[in-house]
């Protein structure tokens, strides 16, 4: 625990301006960060008595090894700079909200040539009208159906189109008349586009003059006595007002607006979004945090405004549903940089917005229905999550008592080897943080040692590997004195080629300044999934490179037994022990993780050729000769002067392939099992 004394800034070294401050730890990672008014005033109030401040920012300070700053000239600059911050550094201090859920939106894709209706999750794409988001993917699927009456866009997938297309017969939507068919030709492309234009504008909110327009129909149907097409256009006309009756009306005056409302205790916040585009509630997202830090009320709304609208741009309303940024933000507190975030939001839409707390009338009513629906979401999830909490707490207790442990192990790694019968090793690292799985965390290893199959061997590389890359980034960060015995200087052996993650662990150079690193962060616990032996390699490996604060234990499978390093005998934990039951789901998701490695890498393998391993030919080029030759038995057949004729094959290419192919021992001769006879072609 450090004291904050030792790195507070000198008196008069911080200036009196508008900026964006970081705190870092002893690893130089950043773990929070803020922006100030007054960069001067703010910096002090952490330097004050550690027992006078709040709790959650005594823990902050007192972790904190280093603090820096950035000037910015407005308080604008520095609410963007803040927002970057955070999404890049991801500090463990900062209040960050979390979806409850991943919440569906109705996307049309106006960005292909038959534009398409869909739910979509995720971020949003380019070219893309979005909808909602909506609580429920049934709710976007019955809306879509009823509206499919009078707006017949596709909905079908780029498979099913393109047989359709292929067989010149449409899908059953196309002979229910709830798809225009545009696979077969019924319409152009101009005609479809302007069906989804359609489409995109009565779920905008625009419904009247399309339900006025149908109605002109209807009656000009009628008077002519086409009395089928004035059914199916009643018919058309019902399920349009059938599909608004699902988005009541909340606001007589066509208001667009986003409400937003917080329910918040001690130590959790739970924030509601309502967008409500037209006078109608389009969408509702919702959103639980950890209060990590002290932060009132106005501070989580100003939080939760960074979050909703850091990666969106242009008016809500013309980008349908939920999107983008609209007239009005309602809140029930106005943060402190209220007239900042009014400036940045309206720098976002590209007109005013307004900010504001509703006192009277509709919208207040409608911002106490939000409140209740976050008070709501708060109560549920702390319901689902009290029991995980105490028995997540119980389990690391129950470890750190078993294993003797200093203190409690918040960060698990566990390494796992797989392979099939000697051939393509690979070895896995799975990270539980507070006894939860952290997947960013995971990482795989190609093991390149050696060949053949020993898993202690294995072992011994991916943890050496592991830690090795550990130290390296301790060296990078100039933590090692020149004098450490212990530093990796030119006597550390280099990392091992191949060593790959989700995502690759190559060092792309990540930058020195508390970045999310590959393997930056050390366990307190590493669990390997063997005995003795597998214990006693990954504690021999982190001994060569000076590593002696990390506890070791491996799980064996038989019987479920602890191991220690230089212990002869297990640590036998009850059946029924929560620390037990954590470190089975550790080991079986390691164990999980390298077997889809593995199986991946060969699949990998067995639709490899020969010509893969030709140098200078790649996909397309192979892709090319195979089509020209139409099997790989004439491809060997063939000379230099007609793999010439292969588009892309000059004459060194010809007769690099020739020598390759001649090298490759051919294939084995086809055999009827039934007859035991040699089949020629």
């Amino acid at each position: 625990m450090a004291d904050p004394s030792t790195y507070r800034p000198a008196p008069g070294e911080v200036p009196d301006t508008p900026g964006v401050y970081r705190f870092r730890d002893e690893h130089r990672r950043v773990i929070y960060v803020g922006k100030a008014k007054s960069l001067r005033r703010r910096l002090a109030s952490y330097f004050q008595d550690v027992a006078a401040l709040h709790p959650r920012t005594a823990t902050m300070v007192t972790t904190a090894a280093s603090v820096e700053w950035t000037v910015v000239s407005t308080e604008v600059e520095a609410l963007q700079l803040e927002y970057g911050w955070i999404k890049e550094y991801d500090p463990r201090f900062n209040v960050k909200y979390r979806d409850d859920k991943s919440y569906p939106s109705l996307a049309v894709t106006m960005n292909e040539e038959f534009p398409r209706a869909r739910v979509m999750r995720g971020p949003k794409r380019r070219g893309v009208r979005y909808f909602g988001p909506y609580a429920h993917a049934w709710a976007i699927r019955e809306t879509v159906d009823l509206l499919l009456r009078a707006f017949p866009v596709r909905t079908c997938s780029d498979g099913v189109f393109k047989r359709a297309r292929q067989v010149g017969r449409p899908c059953l939507l196309g002979y229910i008349e709830k798809c225009a068919a545009p696979c077969t030709g019924r319409v152009t492309p101009e005609e479809h586009r302007e069906l989804a234009e359609r489409f995109c504008d009565f779920m905008a909110g625009r419904t009247g003059t399309h339900l006025r327009r149908l109605e002109e129909e209807m009656a000009a149907a009628a008077e002519a006595m086409e009395y089928e097409r004035a059914a199916r256009l009643r018919d058309d006309i019902a399920a349009l007002r059938r599909a608004m009756e699902k988005n009541a009306v909340v606001l007589d005056d066509a208001t667009d607006a986003d409400l937003l409302a917080v329910a918040a205790d001690e130590l959790e916040a739970a924030v509601q979004i309502f967008h409500v585009r037209g006078g109608r509630v389009r969408g509702q997202r919702g959103w639980i945090s950890d209060r990590v830090e002290d932060v009132s009320v106005a501070g989580l709304v100003e939080h939760a405004l960074q979050q909703l609208y850091g990666d969106e741009s242009g008016a809500g309303e013309e980008a349908g549903g939920g999107g983008g940024v609209p007239r009005e933000v309602l809140v029930p507190e106005l943060p402190d940089s209220a007239e900042a975030l009014g400036a940045w939001l309206s720098e976002r839409r590209g007109s005013r917005v307004e900010l504001r707390v509703p006192r009277r009338g509709d919208k207040r009513e409608l911002l106490a229905t939000v409140t209740r629906n976050a008070e709501h979401a708060l109560a549920v999830h702390k319901t689902k999550r009290a029991s995980d909490l105490t028995t997540r707490s119980r389990a690391l207790e129950e470890i750190t008592e078993a294993l003797g442990l200093d203190s409690a192990p918040l960060r698990i790694e566990c390494f796992d080897i797989s392979h099939l019968q000697g051939e393509e090793v690979v070895g896995s690292m799975v990270v539980f943080e507070d006894g939860l799985a952290r997947k960013s965390e995971y990482r795989r290893f190609k093991i390149r040692g050696f060949e053949g199959q020993d898993d202690v061997r294995a072992m011994h590389e991916v943890i050496s590997r592991r830690f090795r890359r550990y130290l390296r980034e301790m060296e990078h960060t100039d933590e090692w004195s020149a004098g450490d015995p212990a530093a990796p200087g030119d006597t550390a052996p280099a990392p091992a080629a191949g060593e790959a993650g989700e995502p690759s662990p190559t060092d792309t150079a990540r930058d020195e300044d508390g970045r999310p690193r590959r393997f930056a962060y050390p366990p307190q616990l590493v669990v390997v999934d063997g005995g003795p032996a597998q214990v006693a390699a990954a504690r021999r490996a982190m001994d060569e490179l000076g590593i002696d604060d990390v506890a070791v234990c491996g799980l064996a499978k038989r019987l479920e037994e602890v191991w220690l390093p230089d212990e002869e005998d297990p640590v036998v934990l009850p059946r029924t022990s929560e620390g037990l039951y954590l470190l089975q789901r550790v080991r079986d998701e390691a164990h999980r993780f390298a077997i889809r490695y593995q199986r991946t890498r060969r699949s990998a393998a067995v639709r490899r050729g020969p010509l893969d391993d030709i140098p200078g030919l790649g996909e397309t080029r192979r892709t090319a000769l195979l089509r020209h030759f139409g099997s790989l038995k004439r491809l060997r057949a063939a000379d230099v002067d007609q793999l010439r004729e292969v588009p892309g094959i000059g004459r060194r290419t010809a007769e690099t392939i020739v020598a390759a192919l001649a090298a490759e021992p051919g294939p084995a001769p086809a055999v009827n099992t039934a007859t035991g006879e040699i089949i020629e072609e």
